[in-house]
């Protein structure tokens, strides 16, 4: 004898719905992040980060340092600090040292501080205003309008004198306020109005 099974219609397509049942995609609610900390210039001052920058409300890292920069950042402090003492004019040579610009907080890779303009307790966390004279050296990384941009911006801000160091191109620009000199590697480059009688070969500085 055969038996006859009666199936209900749609049993099969249940049972597996009910043996297999759907996941629904939800979108996974991730917890907020947490807001970035907005640190003000003044507070940026008293407790800076080191070799950090404050510039428009960010902490920026001074990167892309290459060999021939370091190299031309240190022949150029080492340079002014021996003038400086040789001729008798006092005050104090420093790299990256923190200085508050009208804007930001900079880090001059060479800078030069007047003995009048040091402070009595030979200390200071951040300079309150451009130093006299300031050097920046370009990296590959650095843009040439920026660096032009921000030599403004320490002419504005109590600085008298700037230097633009190009060590691929072996280039120097200067500026005591008024206008750009341009010295090439033939040619001797020297201070304007700051540390007077300073003169070096720019070959000798950017080998």
């Amino acid at each position: 004898m055969t038996a006859t099974i009666i199936i209900p219609q749609n049993a099969d397509q249940n049972s597996e719905l009910e043996s297999h049942p759907q996941l629904e995609n939800k979108p996974e609610i991730s917890p907020e992040s947490e807001p970035k900390k907005v640190i003000s210039l003044e507070d940026f001052l008293v407790r800076p980060a080191g070799r950090m920058e404050w510039v428009d409300g960010n902490l920026v890292e001074k990167t892309g340092i290459t060999f021939k920069h370091g190299l031309a950042q240190s022949k150029l402090s080492s340079y002014w600090r021996n003038y400086k003492n040789s001729s008798g004019q006092g005050g104090e040579v420093v790299t990256e040292v923190l200085c508050r610009t009208n804007k930001q907080g900079r880090r001059p890779h060479v800078a030069y501080i007047t003995s009048e303009l040091l402070p009595e307790s030979g200390n200071f966390t951040a300079f309150s205003q451009s130093f006299p004279l300031i050097a920046e050296v370009a990296s590959p990384k650095d843009s040439g309008e920026e660096l032009f941009a921000k030599a403004q911006e320490y002419l504005e801000s109590g600085c008298l004198e700037v230097w633009l160091l190009f060590p691929e191109a072996r280039l120097i620009f200067v500026n005591a306020g008024q206008r750009w000199r341009l010295f090439n590697a033939d040619e001797v480059v020297n201070t304007q109005s700051v540390l007077a009688g300073f003169r070096l070969a720019v070959s000798e500085l950017l080998a």
